[in-house]
């Protein structure tokens, strides 16, 4: 019987939350272990099981992972998404690094005075129209497939509907001069294991976590 892998961390997105979606979309079910209190943390640390004293961690196939961008490299490459060769590899980098940036900035966002979030959220939502999604778009217009990188479905792909839908969250009309991108929208979550992460009930966290 295979082992889930089992992921920990606190109760909610933060730097895990691409990790879940990496698994959801290759359909590979997991466990989670939230960090709840000082203890738990410290116990982690006592342990050595923290290689650099920070989270997430994930015990997959014997081994405990830390560090996010190590361990989405591992799972693209180990569910078969992350492109056929080293060219389609770093376009996937690439891309990937992108969306991280803006997701990172959705994220911490989350944690900035009342009187600076708006504005923040705001600008955010004006980067990813200025900055970012003219980018994809221009990348599927050029392209002319139905994924981002080699026509297959790959880390870019789960990574860029994961932030659209999170800017979306903050204003839903993000895409309305991104045809393309709104098709890739609705074509990516319509994939089964992706149709089944976005239901209710699902891992999917739908809150920040605490830092």
């Amino acid at each position: 019987m295979t082992t889930k892998p089992k992921l920990c961390y606190f109760r909610g997105r933060g730097r895990m939350e691409s990790i879940r979606w990496l698994l959801a979309a290759a359909g590979v079910e997991f466990e989670e272990e939230f960090i709840e209190t000082r203890e738990q943390y410290e116990k982690l640390q006592k342990e050595g099981l923290l290689l650099f004293g920070q989270v997430p961690m994930v015990e997959i196939d014997g081994m405990v992972l830390t560090q996010t961008r190590a361990i989405l490299s591992y799972l693209a490459a180990k569910y078969d998404s992350y492109g056929k060769d080293l060219k389609e590899t770093v376009r996937i980098n690439m891309y990937a690094d992108g969306t991280l940036d803006l997701m990172m900035m959705i994220a911490l966002a989350a944690f900035k005075p009342p009187e600076e979030k708006e504005e923040n959220l705001t600008l955010i939502v004006k980067k990813a129209k200025t900055r970012y999604f003219p980018v994809f778009e221009k990348i599927l217009n050029d392209r002319g497939e139905d994924f981002l990188v080699g026509n297959k479905f790959s880390w870019a792909d789960i990574q860029l509907l994961e932030v659209i839908l999170m800017v979306e969250e903050l204003d839903a009309s993000v895409l309305a001069d991104f045809p393309l991108l709104k098709a890739f929208e609705a074509r990516i979550s319509n994939i089964p294991t992706i149709r089944k992460f976005l239901q209710p009930g699902s891992p999917r966290k739908l809150e920040a976590a605490p830092r």
